[in-house]
């Protein structure tokens, strides 16, 4: 799907038998606002906090307007098992000239962490970004202090490419080292997808 054939205003819909990701809009804030008000240590790495109803309509609302100005696609997580909104994620640093993207952003409240939900959107997402948008690399980015991001994203094949020194501001102060990963679409080919997808 090259660049002047993806449709920003469609509404894309992913879903499988445990989740269903679809476009946030600005309206979803009442569906993530109790993970906004009892659970700030969700933003503790993140680049932006969403604690606090206020910090939550400015972070979806640049969210939406990052779709509208067609460099972002943000989704809504709804787990379909629980019946319940879950998170957020996007695909962010959409360069879809070079078929390249960023898939980032992503946060679920605390119930539906360790519960497998995030392979579910990974699969979804990086088989909509290979196979239905025709990207050839899928980056990833994280705080090269968060472990247990890092594991996950090792997890689910991505590769270490290096480490942004002092990359971007922190949201408590200071400035983050980012370490950068990535799937390349002869890599999700090749083994990433069949491996990804017996996880589940």
């Amino acid at each position: 799907m090259a660049e002047e054939r993806f449709d920003f205003e469609k509404d894309f819909v992913l879903e499988d038998d445990c989740v269903l990701l679809r476009p946030l809009v600005v309206d979803d804030c009442k569906y993530l606002l109790e993970f906004s008000l009892h659970e700030p240590d969700t933003w503790k790495y993140g680049l932006v906090s969403a604690a606090g109803e206020e910090q939550l309509k400015s972070y979806i609302g640049q969210a939406v307007e990052g779709r509208t100005a067609k460099h972002m696609y943000p989704f809504i997580v709804f787990d379909k098992i629980t019946q319940q909104y879950a998170g957020s994620t996007r695909f962010y640093d959409m360069k879809l000239n070079f078929k390249t993207l960023q898939l980032g952003y992503t946060w679920y409240g605390e119930r539906f962490r360790g519960t497998g939900l995030n392979r579910h959107c990974k699969f979804l997402l990086l088989q909509f970004a290979f196979e239905t948008m025709g990207m050839l690399r899928v980056e990833f980015r994280a705080d090269n202090t968060n472990a247990r991001s890092i594991a996950a994203m090792k997890k689910i094949g991505c590769t270490v490419e290096g480490v942004l020194r002092q990359d971007v501001p922190k949201v408590g102060g200071g400035r983050r080292d980012s370490i950068i990963l990535s799937i390349l679409k002869e890599e999700w080919d090749s083994g990433v997808k069949e491996k990804l997808k017996a996880m589940l």
